[in-house]
């Protein structure tokens, strides 16, 4: 695990409950998504993310989103049926500083809707740049 002190990022990976020998999902890559932030994920779980064109069972999946990349509470409720029992959504969205920002009651009501609850938001390295929260389904 790396170093909380030295890695703001390892704080955020642990918080989301990455683990090792976990298979991750990752949706929404582009090319500004937090390249050192997804290095360390793949450190963690021991392994590269799984591309969009997976088709099995995943541990966890990663999403980037931003504003205007759709309906979020369409991509929330895919990601869920790719779950395994006990998996959770890391749902990565731009921090205050960014123009593609997601308000944060468009979040709360795509989990609403998709039947998810959040845990609160994490920055990965960089500050404001990007926020992960934690999402599972309702018990």
């Amino acid at each position: 695990m790396a170093d909380e002190g030295n890695r703001p990022q390892g704080g955020a990976v642990d918080k989301l409950g990455f683990a090792h020998d976990q298979i991750v999902l990752e949706y929404g890559y582009d090319d500004d998504v937090d390249q050192g932030f997804r290095a360390l994920v793949e450190s963690v779980v021991g392994g590269p993310l799984e591309g969009e064109d997976y088709t099995g069972v995943v541990d966890a999946v990663l999403v980037w989103w931003r504003e205007g990349d759709g309906d979020l509470t369409d991509e929330l409720v895919d990601s869920l049926a790719l779950l395994e029992d006990g998996g959770f959504i890391a749902l990565v969205t731009p921090g205050s500083g960014r123009d593609d920002r997601v308000a944060a009651h468009d979040v709360q009501e795509a989990c609403n809707t998709a039947g998810l609850t959040a845990s609160g938001a994490v920055p990965l390295e960089g500050g404001d740049q990007w926020h992960a929260q934690r999402l599972v389904g309702r018990r």
